[in-house]
């Protein structure tokens, strides 16, 4: 191995523990009653209407628009009219959960064991070009990445096959020479290794680790 890639949204950076923490905040402002059911509704919406920016449906503002059209019924407010007043409602809710990122205690960790193996270190992200950078800097990670490659900044997104060539390339390693990392078992596994990388699944829920994966990679 010669390089490493990884997911950025609940592989190195909790998105899930932040967006749940901002939308608790964010409804009990709204004067409603966070709950699990809620949570779920939000991150629910949050993976349709996201993937409809990732095909081009929807502009990157246009799916915060339609989570808010979506999202407050459920809580009895009254959906804003104008493209303009649903992006001030989403406001709130975007400084909240920026407030609360945060990188998982296994990240850097994994970062600079993959550092001192000598690797090239990349994330490959279905994101914002602007919003994932900064979330590289805002948990402390951005020093120890060598390349980001978005979908926005690529023009793929995962699992396009050259979504990961792409980043290779950036690298400037070969497929069959990186090793990519990530939780969705799709995107960062499946797609990666069609692409000819070799790939492991962060099954967090299964106690797995990303230094574990990190140290259990044969280094030649």
């Amino acid at each position: 191995m010669k390089a490493v890639v990884f997911d950025l949204d609940d592989t190195l950076f909790d998105h899930t523990a932040s967006a749940t923490q901002a939308v608790h905040a964010w409804v009990a402002e709204l004067g409603g009653t966070p709950s699990d059911e809620l949570i779920a509704q939000w991150f629910e919406i949050e993976q349709r209407v996201y993937g409809d920016w990732l095909t081009g449906k929807l502009t990157h503002q246009g799916q915060r628009r339609a989570r808010i059209r979506e999202f407050l019924p459920l809580i009895d407010r009254p959906v804003p009219g104008t493209d303009d007043e649903q992006d001030n409602a989403f406001e709130p809710y975007l400084t909240l959960y920026r407030g609360n990122w945060s990188a998982f205690d296994d990240a850097r960790p994994a970062l600079e064991v993959a550092r001192s193996n000598g690797w090239r270190i990349g994330v490959l992200t279905n994101g914002s070009t602007v919003q994932q950078n900064a979330k590289l800097e805002q948990i402390g990670l951005a020093d120890l990445v060598d390349v980001v490659c978005t979908s926005q900044s690529l023009g793929y997104s995962k699992p396009a096959v050259e979504a990961y060539q792409l980043i290779c390339e950036a690298l400037g390693v070969e497929p069959a020479e990186t090793l990519m990392i990530g939780d969705n078992l799709d995107l960062d596994v499946l797609g990666a290794r069609a692409a000819g990388l070799t790939a492991e699944h962060l099954d967090r829920a299964a106690g797995v680790t990303l230094t574990q994966l990190i140290r259990s990679t044969r280094v030649p």
